[in-house]
């Protein structure tokens, strides 16, 4: 048997391994919950989709398998890679002081404008640390647009938060198309396979425990760790795939063509997909309305799906077709599409409008509710 071959085998032991401990320790959560997690009515600012009181515990398994991944790469996993250098400690800081402020908003209900610096922190540690998107001649523009893409994911995977098993959904089939390109790549040796291999398993077990009907939801505790994840992982392995700036934290002199960067983003939107459709759908209404989108609300897209008549579970399982074909539409591209034209990129480009605009359009074939205020 081949390395790559011998690798693989092990990755799978790891996941089975992550699986078994994510379902068991979100078993042991449910048993010992009482109040940690569960938001009283006369707290909350969030407008729930549900209104049982459930534990939020989910966050919390998926932070420990992640810092169980990180010991795996180094005691199993490691070929040569470096654990311990700055891109890798500016991602666990990043992610660790995300999942804190999660943390702290589902115990305390943290003021927006603490979460929204505490996001923007996020960001800058990854920059400060060498992880940001390279696709602009100026570093400057290329900082900036890592803060905010930090930002816009964290808050985008926490506003898709707002059905059972959905975010989970997103989650997870994003990591899977990682997964794949780094495979097609023969990138099995990076840090960040072994992260998503865990962080995968940690969300398949949680969700478990989320599908309709939900026992228990991941909270804030797990969109923001998760946010500032798969922001981190869409610069490695979307972004930057390619780039020699991801592999040894070295910043490169930047020649990418508008061709070249059209391609990028369309890695990006595809996989992203279903984040940046609702996000977009929620603010262009609530701005049309003259509504804050900062404000919670039964208007998103998964919520106007079922006005229109789909179950919870019909919801899921079309965000898991959307999100699976989009990983499909990733792994061709990546694995046969070796001259990118603009033919390419206008096809791709289609079917996000066709997906995006079919997702905002059932906010006008279903009557809008007002948004619920507190």
């Amino acid at each position: 048997m081949d390395y790559k071959y011998d690798s693989l085998i092990a990755y799978l032991i790891f996941f089975i391994f992550c699986l078994g401990f994510s379902i068991l320790i979100n078993t042991i959560f449910l048993k010992l919950s009482k109040t940690l997690g569960i938001r009283k009515d006369t707290d909350q600012q969030i407008i729930r989709w549900e209104s049982k009181q459930k534990p939020a515990l989910g966050g919390i398994s998926i932070y420990i398998i992640f810092l169980l991944s990180l010991i795996a790469f180094e005691v199993i996993f490691k070929q040569g890679s470096e654990l311990l250098n700055k891109q890798v400690i500016g991602f666990v800081g990043a992610v660790s002081l995300g999942f804190l402020m999660g943390l702290a908003d589902d115990a305390y209900n943290t003021v927006p404008i603490l979460k929204l610096l505490t996001q923007i922190t996020c960001g800058l540690i990854l920059v400060f640390t060498g992880t940001f998107i390279n696709i602009f001649t100026l570093d400057i523009f290329n900082y900036l647009l890592t803060v905010v893409w930090v930002v816009a994911v964290m808050n985008s995977i926490n506003l898709i938060d707002n059905m059972d098993a959905v975010s989970s959904i997103i989650s997870i089939f994003i990591n899977i198309a990682a997964i794949s390109i780094l495979v097609i790549s023969s990138n099995l040796n990076e840090i960040y396979f072994t992260m998503l291999i865990g962080v995968s398993a940690a969300l398949i077990g949680f969700l478990y425990h989320n599908w309709h009907p939900s026992k228990m939801y991941m909270g804030d505790t797990g969109t923001q760790f998760l946010g500032v994840f798969l922001a981190t992982i869409g610069i490695a392995c979307f972004w930057n795939f390619g780039d020699s700036q991801i592999i040894d934290g070295q910043v490169k002199e930047n020649s990418l063509t508008f061709l070249d960067i059209s391609k990028k983003t369309i890695y990006v939107i595809l996989i992203f997909i279903l984040p940046i459709s609702d996000t977009t759908t929620v603010i262009i209404n609530r701005l049309r309305k003259g509504q804050s989108p900062m404000i919670g609300g039964k208007d998103h897209t998964t919520h106007h799906l079922h006005y229109i008549g789909l179950t919870e579970k019909q919801i899921a399982i079309l965000f898991m077709l959307i999100s699976a074909v989009s990983m499909i539409l990733i792994i061709i591209i990546t694995k046969f599409i070796t001259n990118w034209t603009w033919l390419y990129f206008s096809i791709f480009f289609a079917y996000f409008l066709i997906v995006g605009g079919g997702l905002y359009s059932t906010t006008k074939l279903s009557k809008e509710p007002e948004i619920e205020k507190k």
